[in-house]
């Protein structure tokens, strides 16, 4: 079962948005990449998810949630299976895993992601 693991929040301008997050929540947040901000949102063992903003990926992307799978690739069949579309097609995160990003029957963006080490 599928569980989402990661958020991250679409921005016209990412930098002002993490601004906005570490004033109004008090989160982390870094930039470890060019273009995506890192955002930690609580202490490890609490419950929640951290996530990351970055610039948005469609017209009318707002905030993303991202759900651990076993393979992209599997997951993405599946999705077009049932009706859904892939609007980004999987890219790999060096160190983090596979991610694609894609869009249910009814439009909400979504992204999913396998692991490091997963099946490909």
């Amino acid at each position: 079962m599928g569980r989402v693991v990661h958020f991250e929040v679409n921005a016209d301008d990412p930098a002002r948005a993490a601004e906005f997050y570490q004033k109004v929540f008090g989160w982390q947040i870094v930039k470890p990449m060019a273009e995506y901000w890192l955002v930690t949102t609580g202490e490890e063992g609490q419950p929640g998810i951290n996530g990351g903003i970055l610039s948005r990926i469609a017209p009318n992307a707002t905030t993303v949630n991202t759900v651990e799978v076993a393979s992209v690739d599997v997951t993405v069949a599946q999705v077009e299976a049932q009706g859904g579309k892939v609007v980004r097609p999987k890219f790999a995160v060096p160190g983090v895993g596979t991610v694609a990003y894609c869009a249910d029957t009814e439009g909400n963006l979504f992204g999913i992601i396998e692991p490091e080490g997963g099946e490909g």
